[in-house]
């Protein structure tokens, strides 16, 4: 029998796709991470075959530069525009290429069901890189053995549809994102770097991680400030306005408008104000009443589903397309990701209406639609990729979370609005004369709700009833007043408003639009106030002056706009992967080069926003090549900087950092620092100069003395290290001396720990090592009054993982998942610490995912 690997893009899509394709008749099995594999049989091209059907998380490979090229002291930015870059494992600890690789050992078919649009298609074929080699070889040459599934809807019939119709991947829209991924990578890092090493190493109060560029992330920035320079030069006017009020014959005191609107000149108006004063009547001269509509709404796509999340929901885009994916996976809409906004001839709309008629919240309304109200919807955009957004499925409040409900309860308000009728309304507008001035009055009364019956929020607002007025009535005047007003700024842009601004310069796609719009707010270049509003930082509007003082084309958005317009090409066949490359990164050469160059204007204003790095921090410990204090500079990134060497050292970044009892390190005469990532988190000491130069060849940048081989350090590794970590490749657990009186291990590599000796006055690591496990035995002392020992025992030494009295001083949910794997590594101290060459077998699971799957059971 044949087999055929079916790989969807998650693991819950891969389950709800295997359970509607097996008729839920099917077997599970684990596979690597969170992945499982579904198997089942049925016909595929003629023949009963086994199905495997499985999932990847999301992109398979990530493009990245090789690791020297990572190093930013070593490497100029420049040569980033030219250097090679490799596909590495986008998560290494999951595996999946080889999980792939292995599943696909033995198959004849594979079968991809990755999201239907071009992120999925690129996905697609690294699905294929990773399993070709396994798969067998087709007995014809010619024979199709890779086919694509294309679906909009995770639905029996949509999924049912795709089956019967497989075509091939298409490459041109993969080779796209190829281009985008790289195009994005070599100019965003090139920037990127340069400006972060350059404005931090001379300015302290920044309070960015990174002063990061990108080809769409720096023109949408460009958009909120752009709006900031509008309202920072605004000058407002006066105007003035004659107000008159006139009472009916039942004292209904009406408040009539100027048709001359508004008078810029005070002596002008005057004049006016002194003619109207002067009557005390007003005559009706016309009455005019028009029947107007408001329309129902086109169908909905991504960008107006972010729009109105936004200005509707207060949701942020990025977090209302999270969820928006997340009801799409388990099949109560239909795909999020589409620019499309005109349902297909075929589209069963009666059908998704049969549905929703038994809402509770809107069912009422459906069913009047069904029994003869519901119209053609209105002819949108149709840009041939998916349908638009709509409801597959019905759900409850009780069914969803808040925020899950929200979105569930839009989309399908909008699909039903869709087929509704228009809002007609009645707009009456009466003119009034008084001398030679005209003024109005004038209201709307509805006529039919249409499709605002279910879209409330666009209703009709309660108007108050209009008099019962006659052409050629005179009403008193009760008021007339001169007023005098301002013109007013425009606001600040809205979530909203921008991303119509980025749809309409191409800047972005529509997955990608929330992804730069929160980057710029995690950057810290903007800030969202009430109303989702967007308002720059100072960091955000020096930058984006910046970049128009020395070549604006790298934050107007007419050049990502033309890239965006190439892209598209290659994704239609029409233009050359490799030529479109090439040329736009030699563009961007060029302007980096200039950009560089000329980086002092920048400078100029970056000297009048921000403080001197000399001038910023508080004195914390002292350089061991000067001996005067370093200044510990808190803001983003957090830094330590000695003024009187001008030298800028990286700290542990997200904790709290301290000196630690004035201790030196051995190697340089630097003061050592304290590390604690939170409460509960991991803690270290390390010397500012070792972290930022690893003393040691094996030492990796950015460690701690946890991680140092230093034979007289009394915080290295080489003096407290107990054994490997069996949570990370390579990790040494090693006691933390600073953490008394609540005693850890942290592994120097990754950021598990062990809790253990809580109140003890001293623990240290013995010299010798457990028979049992091969793990450095330690000893723990306490004081008589305090003592866990048992009895009046008030010092042990033993093995923690081995030696029963310290069952109820350890963490044993953590020493469980850190209990050494016996892999054979060496601690790098050479007398068995850490290298679990002696351990015992006792049932112990054999590999990490062994291990934690019995830790969970």
């Amino acid at each position: 029998m044949k087999t055929v690997l079916m790989v969807a893009e998650k693991p819950s899509l891969a389950q709800s796709l295997a359970k509607i394709l097996s008729r839920n008749n099917m077997r599970q099995r684990k596979g690597m991470g969170s992945c499982f594999v579904y198997e089942y049989e049925d016909y595929f091209v003629g023949q009963m075959v086994r199905f495997k059907f499985t999932s990847v998380c999301g992109h398979v490979m990530s493009l990245d530069f090789p690791p020297k090229y990572n190093n930013w002291d070593k490497v100029d930015p420049v040569e980033l525009f030219s250097s090679p870059t490799e596909k590495r494992e986008a998560n290494p600890k999951l595996q999946i290429p080889k999980f792939l690789h292995s599943e696909a050992r033995n198959c004849d078919y594979l079968v991809l069901w990755l999201d239907c649009d071009k992120e999925g298609e690129n996905i697609c074929f690294e699905v294929i890189n990773s399993v070709k080699d396994a798969m067998r070889p087709p007995q014809n040459r010619h024979e199709q053995i890779i086919f694509r599934a294309r679906f909009s809807a995770i639905t029996e019939k949509d999924i049912r549809e795709a089956m019967k119709h497989l075509v091939e991947p298409n490459e041109n829209e993969s080779l796209s994102v190829d281009a985008r991924q790289e195009l994005d990578l070599r100019i965003g890092c090139a920037f990127t770097r340069f400006q972060t090493k350059f404005f931090q190493n001379k300015y302290g109060n920044l309070d960015s991680a990174l002063i990061s560029y990108g080809p769409c992330q720096t023109p949408t920035l460009g958009f909120c400030v752009d709006r900031h320079d509008k309202i920072a030069s605004f000058k407002p006017e006066t105007y003035y306005v004659l107000s008159v009020k006139v009472a009916t014959s039942n004292q209904k005191i009406l408040t009539l408008d100027w048709d001359r609107d508004r008078m810029f000149d005070n002596e002008v108006a005057n004049v006016f104000y002194q003619i109207v004063k002067q009557k005390t009547e007003a005559i009706v001269t016309n009455i005019t009443k028009k029947e107007k509509a408001k329309q129902r709404p086109l169908a909905l796509n991504t960008v107006e589903l972010m729009r109105n999340a936004s200005t509707g929901l207060n949701m942020g885009p990025h977090h209302a397309m999270s969820i928006a994916e997340r009801l799409y996976t388990q099949g109560y809409i239909s795909y999020p990701r589409t620019e499309t906004t005109s349902y297909p001839e075929n589209f069963d709309i009666r059908g998704i209406l049969q549905l929703q008629s038994r809402s509770a919240d809107w069912g009422n309304d459906v069913q009047e639609l069904l029994a003869g109200s519901m119209v053609r919807p209105r002819k949108g955009h149709d840009v041939g990729d998916h349908p638009p957004i709509t409801p597959m499925r019905l759900a409850t409040r009780n069914e969803l979370d808040s925020d899950s409900w929200k979105i569930y309860d839009y989309i399908t308000r909008h699909f039903i609005s869709t087929v509704s009728p228009d809002m007609k309304y009645l707009q009456t507008v009466i003119s009034f004369k008084i001398g030679e001035e005209t003024f109005t009055y004038s209201g709307k009364s509805l006529l039919d709700p249409g499709y605002t019956k279910t879209m409330t929020w666009q209703a009709l607002t309660v108007e108050e009833t209009l008099p019962d007025l006659k052409i050629g009535d005179v009403l008193k005047i009760s008021e007339v007043k001169l007023l005098e007003k301002q013109t007013s700024p425009p606001d600040y842009l809205s979530e909203s408003e921008l991303i119509t601004l980025m749809e309409k310069h191409g800047i972005g796609t529509d997955a990608s639009i929330p992804v730069h719009i929160n980057n710029i707010c995690q950057r810290n270049y903007v800030t969202v106030t009430g109303g989702r509003k967007l308002v720059p930082t100072p960091l955000g509007i020096v930058l984006v002056h910046g970049y128009l003082k020395i070549d604006p084309d790298l934050v107007l958005p007419y050049m990502r706009s033309a890239v965006e317009k190439q892209l598209t090409l290659i994704a239609q066949g029409k233009e050359n992967f490799e030529s479109v490359l090439q040329h736009t990164l030699n563009v961007f050469r060029l302007k980096f080069q200039y950009f560089v160059t000329n980086v002092s204007g920048m400078d100029e204003l970056f000297e009048a926003s921000f403080s001197p790095l000399s001038e910023s921090g508080k004195p914390l410990s002292r350089c061991g090549k000067c001996r005067r204090y370093m200044k510990l500079i808190a803001t983003r990134p957090c830094r330590l900087h000695c003024p009187t060497c001008d030298e800028t050292f990286t700290v542990p970044q997200g904790g709290n950092i301290r000196i630690y009892k004035e201790m030196k390190c051995p190697l340089d005469d630097f003061e050592l620092i304290y590390y604690t990532a939170g409460a509960k988190g991991k803690s270290y000491a390390f010397c500012p100069y070792c972290y930022n130069n690893p003393p040691f060849r094996d030492m990796r940048k950015h460690s701690g003395c946890n991680s140092c081989t230093h034979p007289t350090c009394t915080h290295s590794l080489q003096n407290n290290g107990v054994s490997n970590c069996s949570m990370c490749e390579g990790g040494i657990l090693v006691l933390d001396p600073g953490s008394a009186p609540k005693w850890k291990l942290c592994c120097s590599k990754c950021d598990n720990l062990i809790r253990l000796f809580e109140d003890a006055t001293k623990v240290s690591v013995d010299e010798d090592t457990c028979k049992d496990c091969g793990s450095q035995l330690l000893t723990a002392e306490y004081k008589q009054d305090k003592t866990k020992l048992g009895g009046n025992i008030k010092e042990a030494t033993g093995c923690i993982f081995c030696d029963p009295r310290f069952s109820s001083l350890v963490d044993q949910c953590q020493a469980q998942r850190m209990r050494p794997a016996n892999r054979g590594r060496g601690r790098g101290r050479g007398r068995g610490r850490g290298r679990g060459s002696r351990g015992r077998a006792r049932g112990k699971p054999k590999d990490k995912m062994a291990q934690l799957d019995a830790y969970f059971v």
